[in-house]
């Protein structure tokens, strides 16, 4: 696989140790990127410090911030106290709470826009945030998608930005051993208990369990991932493993590199 379109994705609460551990790995592979979420338990920008210490090249990712919990103004703070290379990093953001979600994100965008010349994305999930992600932001970060659902969410995308350049990124849950099948299983059943998700795959006609990539499977993995990469600007490989061990995360990148 061409690995220079495709990133890996873990949780904003991994132990810093092993980012410390990971970064290099991913980055001397050809990963174009590092992406971490963000959750109350894990900062997303603290973790991406830590991976710029130990990396020179590899791309440094949020996916996302959610604006309701990390108003523009924090995530600003965080920025001026952390030593983060504004060149590599790309600031994912997300309205949060559906209450005045378009105006919150715009907001947002206008706000960073003055403080850091990072990329900022905007996470896309329904069809009015994707258009206004292509109006503002640097590229919509898409969900839960199947390959016809993306080419879709692509398509608006290229519409609406009226010539502007706006990358298209796609995180997909992926798994790539027997042991990490029940996790991707609970994490797309929780999705799909979520009223905004569920509206989600009521409008692309598909299960959680359908976006996801089961690289178990024979030739699974390589098939999905150049469905999305011939869609997308950047797949992201959101890692889902039997546990959160610097040996289960290395296994899962080296499976995907040797693919």
């Amino acid at each position: 696989m061409d690995l220079s379109t495709i990133s890996i994705g873990l949780p904003g609460a991994t132990d810093r140790a092993i980012i410390r551990a990971i970064a290099p790995r991913i980055e001397s592979l050809g990963f174009r990127a590092l992406w971490l979420n963000d959750t109350p338990d894990g900062d997303s920008l603290a973790g991406l410090a830590v991976a710029a210490e130990v990396t020179g090249t590899l791309m440094l990712a949020t996916g996302v911030i959610p604006l309701d919990r990390r108003p523009a103004s924090a995530i600003a703070k965080s920025l001026d106290n952390l030593d983060l290379p504004q060149h590599r990093v790309e600031l994912g953001i997300g309205a949060g709470g559906p209450a005045n979600a378009l105006s919150r994100v715009a907001t947002a965008v206008s706000t960073l826009r003055d403080v850091t010349r990072s990329h900022i994305l905007v996470g896309a999930l329904g069809p009015r945030m994707r258009r206004l992600a292509a109006e503002v932001a640097d590229a919509a970060l898409f969900n839960w998608l199947t390959p016809d659902a993306a080419s879709a969410a692509m398509h608006d995308l290229r519409r609406d930005s009226a010539g502007r350049t706006v990358r298209g990124v796609l995180y997909a849950r992926t798994a790539v051993e027997p042991a990490a099948l029940p996790a991707l299983a609970d994490e797309a059943a929780r999705y799909e208990s979520y009223p905004s998700y569920a509206a989600n795959f009521e409008r692309i006609g598909a299960r959680a369990i359908d976006t996801t990539i089961d690289g178990v499977v024979p030739g699974a993995l390589v098939e999905r991932a150049a469905e999305y990469t011939h869609i997308v600007d950047e797949l992201v490989l959101r890692v889902v493993t039997a546990d959160a061990s610097l040996d289960a995360y290395s296994r899962f990148v080296e499976s995907v590199a040797t693919a």
